[in-house]
């Protein structure tokens, strides 16, 4: 009851591939770095290159001496004042003396016999059994956040958050951190289970094919990884295709929205987080990605989890895509009588989709499709986008509107915040329905072609800032 309020009121978020430093220790109500007694020693403070000795640290700390015995009636009492640090048993022999255990309490709240219990006498515990005595710290008993907290400078923003995607943990340093990099790196190493690889993001997406070029930070340079989403798994080079482990809960609302024989088509699929899943779940899917690594993985993956058979992958700009492989198949969709699924198209490229909107003006002849029949199939898109100051979910309103040349009307479905970029900047669901109108009608600005994926507009190599 206590971890669902405490996520709830403070906004504590966590994905099995992120973690954010801000997170509680849900196993008792002290949070250690409250009580500097608690602390890596003040010395380590500016430290650049990791000496892990210059952790070691006595503390006087409160205990309870019980015995062997008496221990299973005493820890149920005292179980939230235990002291909680890693690698640190707070239940443990008492080394001078066998057939009795020492018990570790927390300094923050306990800081003598009248904050225990007192119940504690009706299971023989008395005032005798409690002293204060010494407790050696070490580098191996703090989390990485913690040891950071009191390494980096105390002024500026600290290293507040990393993906971990495989064996790889994910940084993103701002300028002021460069100079502990190394630091960072070793930290992270050590604390993260599993991790054998640390990467900074050297630079903004700025390419054709939606990848960053990444600085090996410390361990192995292998970008291979695997990983498991949403009970999925995947496999691709992290240095070549663009993953972000933040949109898990995204890709899994898509998913859950689909059902069996459904159509999905995935305008910029990437390694395959759409399109995979709803195979698996029997949907018929046409993917697509302009990147000829992320296509190799996209196919890679429709095998290695034995889903192919309801893939046809396509290596294209995406707006050749949509004119050509979506148009044909939803013209032969569109013509069907009394159709027992639907049909889905995601375009999740935030920087850049809505500039794709305006293929869907005009794309059918209305010759080619009998609109009259009033069981048509339409398609649901999911374009994502960007919006930026205040007011943001006006603004993406406004974006897609403006890029398909219509209003959003009746066929609007929805619109959903997807997650919080950076100050004042949100990321974006528009969902809405293909109509005759957009389908049958160019647009009346057609003659200013939109850009393509990798095409250079104004100087800039679009897209600037993808997301997948």
């Amino acid at each position: 009851m206590i971890r669902k309020y405490i996520q709830k009121h403070l906004c504590i978020i966590s994905y099995p591939q992120l973690v954010i430093f801000t997170q509680i220790t849900f196993r008792h109500y002290w949070k250690n770095m409250d009580y500097s007694t608690l602390h890596p020693p003040a010395s380590v403070r500016g430290m650049t290159t990791l000496d892990r000795n210059a952790f070691h640290k006595i503390i006087s700390i409160p205990k309870l001496i019980v015995t062997d015995r008496n221990s299973q009636k005493v820890i149920p009492l005292i179980k939230k004042l235990l002291l909680k640090m890693d690698r640190l048993k707070p239940v443990r022999p008492l080394i001078k003396e066998e057939g009795f255990k020492e018990i570790l309490l927390h300094p923050g709240p306990v800081t003598g016999w009248e904050s225990l219990p007192k119940e504690l006498d009706q299971v023989g515990v008395v005032k005798t059994d409690f002293e204060f005595g010494d407790l050696e710290l070490s580098y191996e008993n703090w989390r990485a956040d913690e040891i950071l907290k009191c390494v980096l400078p105390e002024d500026d923003e600290g290293l507040t958050s990393y993906s971990r995607v495989g064996h790889i943990v994910h940084i993103n340093l701002r300028d002021h951190l460069q100079p502990y990099k190394a630091l960072i790196g070793d930290v992270l190493k050590d604390k993260v289970p599993g991790c054998r690889t640390v990467v900074n993001k050297a630079s903004t997406i700025d390419n054709v094919y939606r990848n960053f070029p990444i600085e090996l930070i410390c361990g192995e340079e292998d970008y291979q990884v695997e990983v498991k989403e949403n009970g999925v798994s995947f496999e691709f080079d992290f240095s070549k295709v663009y993953w972000n482990p933040r949109l898990a809960t995204e890709h899994e609302r898509i998913v859950k929205i689909l059902q069996p024989n459904d159509v999905l088509y995935d305008v910029f699929a990437g390694v395959g987080p759409f399109s995979v899943p709803a195979a698996k779940k029997r949907c018929t899917v046409l993917a697509n990605d302009l990147n000829p690594e992320s296509y190799k993985w996209l196919e890679h993956n429709a095998k290695k989890n034995k889903c192919s058979g309801s893939i046809t992958t396509f290596n294209k700009d995406g707006r050749e895509f949509i004119l050509k492989e979506v148009r044909d198949d939803l013209i032969r969709r569109l013509n069907e009588d009394s159709p027992n699924y639907k049909i889905h198209l995601t375009m999740n490229l935030p920087a850049l989709a809505v500039e794709f909107l305006d293929a869907y003006r005009g794309l059918i002849d209305p010759k080619e499709v009998d609109f009259d029949k009033t069981d048509l199939n339409y398609p649901l898109v999911h374009v994502y986008s960007f919006a930026k100051g205040e007011n943001t979910q006006e603004i993406v309103q406004k974006l897609v509107e403006d890029n398909l040349g219509l209003p959003l009307k009746d066929n609007l479905q929805s619109i959903s915040f997807v997650r919080n970029v950076a100050p004042n900047k949100d990321m974006y669901r528009v969902a809405f329905y293909l109509t005759k109108e957009i389908l049958t009608t160019s647009k009346s600005k057609a003659s200013k072609r939109r850009p393509s994926e990798g095409e250079v507009v104004e100087g800039v190599s679009s897209p600037k800032i993808p997301c997948s």
